[in-house]
């Protein structure tokens, strides 16, 4: 019996059990109370809250059993296979072709729509990746026309926005980039229903306010793909690089017996030093939490100064690996910032993780969160 099935049957058991022992009232709410044999508000406040449980029940069952053709930027084909093979009855992939004119001018042909248009009418999945100006613009492009395509829905999955750092200017004569991003989404067309659009870790949470019209911003975290590592490797103390990762973050290690560590910088003369502002990091076994690394200065220096003040152990863990210019090999074995005992980071960015060394790197793969997040609004 399934979880739904279960739910309703423990409401009617305990309807008819209240039913049969206690009188009918009349009076206001005496409907409800009729209908479920309760003769106290307190009778009534209990099948309130079991009806909401099945209702949650009925809204997952239904959830999960949503069925979704995917299309896919050509360096998320991997996580589509994987999604086709891991959830036959949910998920089915169609391959596009991502080519070329002679000219340098998109040739695509999205597939789905021959030799049957199996996409009309159906929700769509779209994994995008927006790693360069190029496939950036192509992948609008497919969208554009999947919404034209007379589909159902359209979920887009975007697991790093890239312009996140640039959601303001400073002086005139500057383009704030995530502004631009924000306005291709909001005019892209309507199918009758909201885009939803999924994000990991938005650098900048405002960004989601830019957006407007016929798309939505979906925030979620790459956090719980972190959880389940802690024990395993002896963690007992989570750190952040600043204050501001750690009133984003603090909160979804609260459910654990954790000791909490805050790092901040502070001017001395003309440097700037990270030190310890809050916590004790003494004989722990720490992991540095943020949301995404470039160069890595600030996590290293976060690195070394709770080594310096006793720690036993440091490790670190980013949703988004940028690393521009291969910034990463500083971290490897043999880099100079070598300081991490392990250095975590999610698949979000699959043209650097691809190719970072297993010894030093663990990436995570998203696909199970992906699978969670579609179900859960």
């Amino acid at each position: 019996m399934g979880r739904l099935s279960v739910c309703r049957a423990l409401l009617w058991l305990w309807c008819g059990f209240s039913a049969a022992f206690t009188p009918v009232r009349r009076g206001p709410g005496g409907r409800l109370r009729a209908a479920c044999g309760a003769s106290s508000q307190k009778d009534a406040e209990s099948y309130r809250v079991l009806w909401n449980r099945l209702e949650y029940a009925r809204h997952r069952d239904t959830q999960s059993r949503k069925r979704y053709q995917i299309i896919s930027a050509e360096i998320w084909e991997d996580m589509a296979l994987n999604l086709e093979a891991t959830y036959p009855e949910r998920f089915h992939f169609h391959k596009t072709s991502w080519g070329k004119f002679p000219d340098g001018t998109d040739n695509i042909e999205v597939g789905g729509f021959t030799p049957h248009n199996v996409i009309a009418g159906e929700r769509v999945l779209f994994l995008a990746s927006f790693h360069n100006n190029d496939v950036t613009l192509s992948q609008f492009q497919v969208m554009v026309m999947l919404l034209q395509s007379f589909i159902d829905e359209l979920v887009v999955v975007l697991p790093y926005y890239p312009v996140g750092t640039m959601e303001r200017t400073v002086k005139e004569g500057q383009v704030a980039t995530a502004n631009t991003y924000a306005q291709m989404f909001s005019n892209l067309p309507s199918c009758g229903r909201p885009t939803r659009l999924i994000i990991y870790d938005l650098h900048t949470l405002q960004n989601r306010f830019y957006m407007h019209g016929s798309v939505i911003a979906s925030l979620k975290t790459t956090v719980p793909r972190l959880l389940p590592l802690l024990d395993g490797y002896g963690i007992d103390c989570i750190a952040f690089p600043d204050d501001g990762a750690a009133k984003r973050f603090a909160h979804m290690f609260a459910h654990l017996d954790l000791e909490i560590v805050t790092c901040g910088k502070v001017r001395d003369g003309e440097k700037r030093i990270v030190t310890i502002q809050d916590g004790n990091p003494e004989g722990r076994t720490i992991v540095i939490v943020d949301d995404l690394v470039q160069t890595g200065g600030t996590l290293y220096e976060c690195g070394v100064a709770l080594r310096d003040q006793g720690a036993k152990e440091v490790f670190a863990f980013v949703a988004h690996g940028v690393f521009p210019q291969a910034a990463w090999t500083r971290f490897a074995a043999d880099g100079d910032r070598c300081v991490f005992k392990k250095f975590f980071l999610t698949n979000s960015i699959p043209t650097t993780t691809n190719s970072l060394p297993e010894e030093t790197f663990e990436v995570l793969d998203l696909t199970p969160q992906v699978v969670h997040d579609l179900d859960n609004y």
